[in-house]
């Protein structure tokens, strides 16, 4: 019989002792870094390793890690230039409190990323002529606006635009976009790393309109914030329900292709240092096992050494055709609705659009077939049984 679920956030009284929170992030120095995907490799996946060591903050497995980046020092000269200001210029940051415009586009707003406010106040300040022309048309159309600032910073847009002239530092900024914090799944047990916190990335990198470009949060991770270096405001996001069984005993499925192997490094580092007697099964896929096999001598020896009883890996492109996970989930169809009907919890990882779509209709269709199911009948088992009334279908999707 299932143990019932308590509530982890009322589990850690502890969590609640630290000052530090999304308002008043805590400043942790990072302490490791290393990529994790090899040369040839279209993707740049790095590991960070953060310490928490004096701020009190506490996590589970399962709860993620708010992290607010900054942007590029050389992004930001380039602006201030393109703007016509003094880097010094006083503005106030996003609080209201008073600082520099280098100091307040470095750190407190967007400029990565073009909002809809910004062009809105270009076409108010640009002379009558050509480019205003083309401003009013592109601000006009609600879906060419949101086409045009997709691929664009304002660097770009500047650019486009050099006849338009914020009359003051404090009316560009003004129009700006708050930084908010990226949350990342934990990929660290405390038991193991006791005052430390470990992330896996996604470095996104991408050129548009002939510039390079980066992500806010994973471009200051991997290219500026320094090693052995305070600099890194974080705070921890707790999770309500992305975190393991009560029952050490229980059987665990893990599902997360990509960086969603992250919570799942967790749980495994967790369980094998609890001494949990429960097996554990995942699930892991990538581009090329060459290049893209995430913690690949880690996996691979705890599945050595009965740890991890299970691995199965779908490498899409090292056959002609595609494998992803959620063909890896139908062929041990079989094992895996057994493993389902003895009490074993399922968690999925990931991207929400296609993959966890795409395991979700997987798992209707093994319950269907192996479970001899209706098609009513294997929705409701899983949209229903599994996920709201047993719980053991647990979700950490963006």
């Amino acid at each position: 019989m299932l143990q019932t679920m308590s509530d982890p956030l009322l589990d850690r009284p502890a969590a609640t002792a630290s000052p530090y929170s999304r308002a008043n992030p805590f400043v942790a120095e990072l302490i490791g870094h290393e990529r994790l995907t090899s040369p040839g490799s279209l993707k740049d996946t790095r590991h960070f390793v953060l310490s928490l060591e004096g701020s009190g903050l506490t996590y589970a497995p399962g709860d993620s890690l708010g992290a607010f980046g900054r942007n590029g020092p050389a992004l930001v000269e380039e602006l201030i230039a393109l703007l016509g200001f003094e880097p010094e210029s006083g503005v106030c940051d996003a609080e209201g409190r008073p600082t520099t415009l280098r100091e307040a586009l470095l750190a407190d707003y967007i400029v990565n990323r073009a909002n809809r406010r910004v062009m809105s106040a270009l076409a108010e300040r640009i002379p009558q002529g050509q480019q205003r022309n083309r401003l009013m048309e592109i601000t006009g159309d609600s879906a060419r606006l949101s086409e045009y600032i997709e691929t664009r910073d304002y660097v770009d847009i500047l650019k486009d635009f050099n006849q338009g002239r914020f009359e003051s530092p404090a009316a560009f900024v003004g129009q700006l976009t708050p930084v908010a914090p990226r949350l990342y799944s934990i990929a660290s047990s405390p038991l193991v790393h006791p005052g430390q916190v470990h992330l896996c990335v996604d470095v996104v990198r991408y050129d548009t309109h002939g510039r390079a470009k980066k992500g806010l949060a994973s471009g200051f991770l991997a290219d500026h914030a320094g090693l052995f270096a305070k600099s890194i405001p974080v705070y921890v996001q707790p999770s309500r329900a992305f975190h393991l069984p009560d029952d050490a005993a229980a059987d665990i499925i893990m599902c997360g292709p990509g960086t969603g192997i992250a919570p799942f490094r967790a749980f495994l580092e967790q369980r094998i240092a609890q001494g949990a007697t429960g097996r554990h099964w995942l699930f892991f896929g990538e581009r090329h096992r060459a290049t893209d096999f995430l913690y690949r001598d880690q996996l691979l020896a705890w599945h050595r050494q009965g740890n991890l009883h299970r691995l199965d890996l779908a490498f899409s492109r090292d056959q002609p055709h595609k494998v992803y996970v959620q063909h890896r989930l139908r062929e041990q169809a079989a094992e895996l609705w057994a493993w389902l009907q003895n009490g074993a919890y399922f968690y999925v990882c990931g991207d929400a659009r296609r993959m966890a779509k795409d395991v979700h209709q997987t798992l209707i269709q093994i319950a269907r077939e192996q479970g001899g199911l209706s098609p009513a009948a294997a929705a409701e088992y899983v949209d229903v049984t599994l996920l709201k009334s047993q719980r053991r279908y647990l979700r950490d999707v963006y």
